[in-house]
């Protein structure tokens, strides 16, 4: 009881407040999951002080094992600690209204007139540097916060990144990270260092056989067709309880059943709704709605994207007493700090991606190199939407 007195200090909140905060909180998600969790955890930690940051990283630690998205998970799971099982629906529902409303209504606009126009291209060819820009000031801000001045969490950081850009399943990451810093907490050193030398063994293995195993191209669908809404469904529910280790991990789900078994779409029309989802203030996963408009309409829509929030309500709604005896248990905390470094490797791997795909010519570096200046020198609540934004007026201007 004294930990949960000492770590979590919630002013009084209405259900009606809850919801228009984290629909708030849904409008200013530009950027993806890193930047999202970076901006709760700046209100809600930092400055409201609803609980201690140790108890968030331990809490993000616990939801990057979980199926779905880390930020929508965490909003469901402040909403919880505000309103209970109902505060936890409506945190959950204003976080992802804005994306879905906006994915729907491109959604809508693609299939009407298409994204091929040079005005619209200009636009969207502006706004990625600056989400780029946002993504890399969300990976230093949640990486200060969580590897201190500890040299064994930026050793971890540094082979899950590794990890990461070698494509290894993420839960070997986190679990091998979460192992080597519980080991090196309690003093046993030698096991850390063994730990360490055999995950670099391996991922110099992983890198030598990827460089001499070349893989054929997968299928992809050219005609598309029309689906059911019971497909539909079924495809959101499992794509949502697959989806380990964040939104990202979603994609390859989607893209096997939209595209080479289903084929209610093509390749390429994928490939555009995963941009144009990319630039929405919403989860990644909120993808989805956009696959489930080109296979059934704005019907397809709201059933896909229901299914595939499900789980990420249900943990929390359902299970929050038994996430909260875990990560309130000191006997796991230093393991989960552990985890906690190994998932800022992960998102630094990702946002190096993302730089190496967006940030290309001199109008790119301009827009990336102002926009980062500017998101770490100012506090304002509405500087993310400011800097998209006005990063979409430089696109249709200049490019």
């Amino acid at each position: 009881m004294n930990t949960k007195t000492t770590e979590i200090s919630l002013p009084p909140q209405s259900l009606t407040d809850i919801f228009l905060r984290f629909l708030r909180f849904g409008f200013l998600a530009w950027g993806g999951p890193v930047s999202q969790i970076a901006m709760i955890r700046q209100e809600l930690v930092e400055e409201q002080k609803w609980i201690s940051p140790e108890k968030f990283n331990r809490v993000l630690s616990i939801y990057q094992a979980l199926p779905g998205p880390e930020a929508h998970e965490l909003c469901v799971y402040f909403g919880m600690l505000a309103g209970g099982r109902t505060g936890a629906f409506l945190a959950g529902l204003g976080f992802m209204l804005p994306g879905f409303g906006l994915m729907l209504a491109l959604s809508w606009f693609y299939v009407a007139y298409g994204i091929s126009s040079p005005l619209f291209q200009s636009i969207f060819m502006g706004m990625q540097p600056a989400v780029a820009a946002l993504i890399v000031r969300a990976v230093h801000r949640i990486g200060s916060h969580a590897l201190h001045d500890d040299a064994w969490l930026w050793t971890i950081a540094f082979l899950g990144g590794l990890a990461q850009l070698l494509k290894v399943n993420f839960l070997v990451t986190l679990l091998v990270s979460g192992l080597i810093y519980a080991f090196a907490h309690r003093k046993q050193k030698a096991l850390a260092f063994i730990g360490i030398a055999a995950f670099l063994a391996w991922l110099g293995f992983i890198g030598f056989s990827q460089q001499a195993v070349q893989t054929l191209p997968e299928k992809v669908a050219t005609l598309t067709k029309s689906v059911s809404l019971p497909i539909l469904f079924w495809t959101g529910l499992r794509g949502g309880l697959l989806t380990f280790g964040g939104a990202y991990t979603v994609i390859p789900y989607l893209q096997r059943d939209a595209v080479q078994i289903g084929a209610w779409m093509t390749q390429q029309q994928f490939l555009d709704g995963l941009a144009l989802s990319g630039l929405l203030p919403a989860p990644l996963i909120i993808f989805s709605t956009f696959v489930g408009y080109m296979g059934a309409g704005v019907p397809g829509a709201i059933v896909i994207t229901i299914a595939i929030f499900a789980p990420a309500f249900a943990f929390t709604m359902l299970g929050h007493e038994v996430l909260e005896r875990l990560v309130d248990n000191s006997s796991v905390h230093t393991f989960l700090d552990g985890v906690t470094a190994g998932v800022v490797g992960l998102i630094a791997a990702t946002a190096l991606g993302i730089l190496n795909d967006t940030v290309i010519g001199i109008h790119a570096w301009i827009i990336f190199s102002v926009a980062l200046i500017v998101l770490f020198k100012s506090k304002s609540k509405w500087i993310v939407a400011a800097v998209v934004l006005a990063a979409g007026l430089y696109g249709m201007i200049f490019l």
